[in-house]
């Protein structure tokens, strides 16, 4: 059984940077999709990007795309989401997920754009607040 753990939610001021990371467990490690969303309370959970784990494809939600990096550390089996030119709309709890499946050659993608239907693990969030 996957586990997954996010650290390094913090408040900072709008135009800043904040690096949120998520250790996978390290049982099935590699040849997994690894997406990171977010929620505000009465909002939709929203998408924000997605890696596949030792292929290196990523993936963005256009709402971050030019400011948001996601990446892995295969050493430590952590994702990392590195944001950067923080707003506060950014302000969000933000999740990591995870799926995999035999085989998985990349998180799945429809018209150019990834899907979120198939994260079946969730970790329990950390919290990102952005003050204007």
């Amino acid at each position: 059984q996957v586990h997954l753990k996010e650290s390094g939610g913090d408040s900072v001021q709008a135009g800043g940077s904040l690096r949120v990371s998520c250790v996978v467990s390290s049982e099935g490690y590699a040849h997994k999709c690894i997406g990171w969303f977010r929620q505000v309370p009465g909002k939709e959970r929203e998408g924000v990007a997605a890696i596949y784990v030792g292929g290196g494809s990523t993936y963005y939600a256009d709402s971050v795309k030019g400011r948001f990096t996601v990446s892995e550390e295969d050493a430590k089996n952590t994702v990392h989401l590195q944001m950067d030119s923080l707003k506060p709309e950014d302000t969000a709890m933000y999740y990591c997920a995870a799926y995999s499946r035999s085989p998985l050659v990349d998180c799945d993608v429809y018209g150019g754009v990834w899907l979120a239907y198939p994260f079946d693990t969730w970790g329990q969030g950390t919290q990102v607040t952005v003050s204007s």
